[in-house]
């Protein structure tokens, strides 16, 4: 995949904003913020959210899973094996510190609950971790390096006949 310093900020420009534009409407639905917020509201939450996950992204998780990554043992030329890793990896990470963020805004926008500040971030990490998994293995993590070989890296599609 990336290659180059320039190509993964690319790629984790591309990964992060998928991921946020989708889970912060779900974070919104799920906190009933529709009908809340201003849509100035929800884009400057989602630009926020967007910063945050970038740097984490190229600071601190996606460092720390890509060294997790190489430490486990496993074939690493298995390129599925490499890839359900290193995303279970960062969904890990991106979940625990992006749920603190949306802590943050769920108490400014409605307070804290009777359950208790890590309650809630507990259920919070739970909640977003059952929709980031998938959606970041199945759909958003395929479309993204589709996407990025297909009109960044620009590599060739090797068609084989016969």
């Amino acid at each position: 995949m990336p290659t180059t310093k320039r190509e993964g900020l690319i790629f984790g420009i591309m990964m992060c904003l998928g991921m946020v534009l989708v889970m912060a409407n779900y974070n919104l639905w799920l906190n009933d913020a529709y009908g809340h917020l201003s849509i100035g509201g929800i884009l400057v939450e989602l630009l926020i959210g967007f910063v945050i996950a970038l740097l984490l992204d190229l600071f601190l998780v996606g460092p720390v899973a890509k060294a997790l990554t190489f430490r486990i043992p496993f074939n690493k030329t298995n390129k599925l094996l490499f890839v359900l890793i290193m995303s279970t990896c960062m969904i890990i990470g991106m979940v625990l510190f992006m749920s603190i963020f949306g802590l943050i805004t769920q108490i400014i926008g409605s307070g804290l609950d009777e359950k208790g500040i890590l309650i809630t971030y507990l259920v919070i990490c739970f909640k977003n971790f059952i929709v980031a998994y998938p959606l970041q293995l199945i759909i958003m993590g395929p479309l993204v390096r589709f996407i990025f070989v297909r009109f960044v890296k620009k590599e060739p599609i090797e068609v084989t006949i016969g």
